[in-house]
């Protein structure tokens, strides 16, 4: 009898009853990793590479205008430049790992992130938490931890936004279907701001609103009317509260007169005379006169002026063109995007971090009045570095789900211009 004829096939792997060898199972590892960690396209370094250039920039200029008040306030020269440091070593990693998250995690945390962060904000507004700094109640102290839920709240519309208007796309142009619901839910949150009497946070929360609806694809006839409307309350809220009347009228009445200057105009001055100290090329990096005690918050809201001084009129170009070429990576993103909740979440980051970098440059400048607005990613503050860096984070793992990305994965992919709606029964659309 002969022998039963041997059987040299191998086992498929992963087939039932079997295992994979071990050089099987390393290189389905290998395959795996580099998915993960497979090259990204041009645009996600666009936006990472600003956005980490950035911050290395502001932690430079924290660090030459922090030096002096944080040595006398006894923590060293160092003091403030450590503590941003530590926020940035923090904030970056995080952004990277935020960058891997899915869409469809930022989908199902929209509604649980919103509610979160407007529970929080109450809290500062309506409980003894809240804590009032410079004419502000916009942080909250829980023993262990103090940070502004107002910035959180930027977050959360960021992806709030994006997900309300991809469910209602088809309904933006009613009134009760479509833009009712959207403008309770975020202008109850605007408004817990607005009662913290933040009105810097307030104007960059609307900017964000608008900019989401705007490429969204709303009419501008009913933007227009929303503007309207958002400017008469911001008019009611702004003569209720003698600080922001006082801002308004120095503002509209001018800082020409001496006894002006020696009080209410005291830091937009200074401001100025900062700018006028640098020149074209600037007076040095930290070379600031400024920063010795003459210009409030030289490390926050106005550091920008201590960039114009010390870098001069070319580095605030530079600072200028760094905030263009972020705005650009948005737009990028935006235009290679299909989905409707990705294209709205970026424009409405963009509005936030755009919009709010040249309220910064606008109040140093004289062109707005003076209240509470940091330049993002330059400016020390902890909270606001965080919030900022997720809300990167968020556009940078929509940058890894373009269609380019779908269809190496083999998946399909539609397409469409910047801000224009496409019905979802579509499966597929031309160029």
């Amino acid at each position: 009898m002969s022998n039963p004829p041997r059987v040299t096939s191998r086992p498929q792997a992963g087939a039932e009853g079997f295992e994979q060898e071990p050089s099987a199972r390393a290189a389905s590892a290998r395959i795996s990793l580099g998915r993960v960690f497979r090259a990204e396209g041009t645009n996600f370094y666009l936006l990472l590479g600003t956005t980490v250039f950035l911050v290395g920039f502001g932690l430079v200029m924290v660090l030459s205008s922090s030096s002096v008040e944080s040595y006398l306030e006894n923590q060293g020269f160092f003091g403030s430049f450590l503590k941003q440091s530590a926020f940035a070593l923090f904030g970056i990693p995080m952004m990277l790992l935020v960058s891997r998250l899915p869409v469809a995690f930022w989908k199902w945390l929209a509604p649980f992130a919103m509610i979160g962060s407007s529970f929080l904000q109450a809290l500062v507004v309506f409980t003894p938490l809240g804590v009032e700094v410079g004419g502000n109640k916009n942080w909250i102290d829980l023993g262990f931890v103090q940070f502004q839920p107002s910035e959180l709240i930027k977050v959360s519309l960021v992806i709030w936004l994006g997900l309300i208007v991809s469910r209602k796309e088809e309904q933006l142009d009613d009134w009760k279907l479509g833009l009712a619901p959207i403008l309770l839910t975020s202008g109850a949150a605007i408004g817990l701001v607005l009662l913290g009497d933040d009105l810097g946070t307030t104007f960059v929360l609307a900017a964000m609103l608008m900019g989401g609806l705007f490429f969204a694809g709303v009419r501008l006839r009913m933007l227009g009317m929303l503007v309207l409307g958002g400017g008469l309350l911001f008019a009611i809220m702004a003569v209720t509260s003698p600080s922001r009347v006082t801002r308004l009228m120095t503002f509209a009445g001018g800082c020409e007169d001496i006894a002006k200057q020696m009080n209410e105009c005291w830091q937009s001055t200074h401001g100025d005379f900062a700018l006028a100290n640098g020149g074209i090329l600037g007076a040095g990096l930290g070379n600031s006169k400024a920063k010795w005690s003459w210009l409030p918050a030289a490390h926050n809201d106005y550091i920008f002026a201590i960039i114009g001084e010390e870098l001069g009129l070319l580095g605030a170009i530079v600072v200028l063109l760094l905030f263009v070429v972020l705005a650009i990576a948005f737009v990028r993103i935006m235009n290679a995007s299909d989905d409707t909740f990705m294209r709205v979440a970026t424009a409405t980051t963009m509005s936030w971090m755009i919009g709010q970098a040249f309220m910064n440059m606008g109040i140093v400048l004289g062109v707005f009045p003076v209240f509470g607005v940091p330049l993002p990613l330059i400016s020390a503050g902890g909270t606001a570095l965080l919030t900022t860096l997720i809300g990167i984070g968020i556009v940078l793992s929509f940058a890894r789900h373009t269609p380019e990305e779908r269809e190496a994965l083999g998946i399909p992919a539609r397409r469409g211009l910047l801000g224009a709606r496409r019905p979802s029964s579509t499966p597929h659309e031309s160029s």
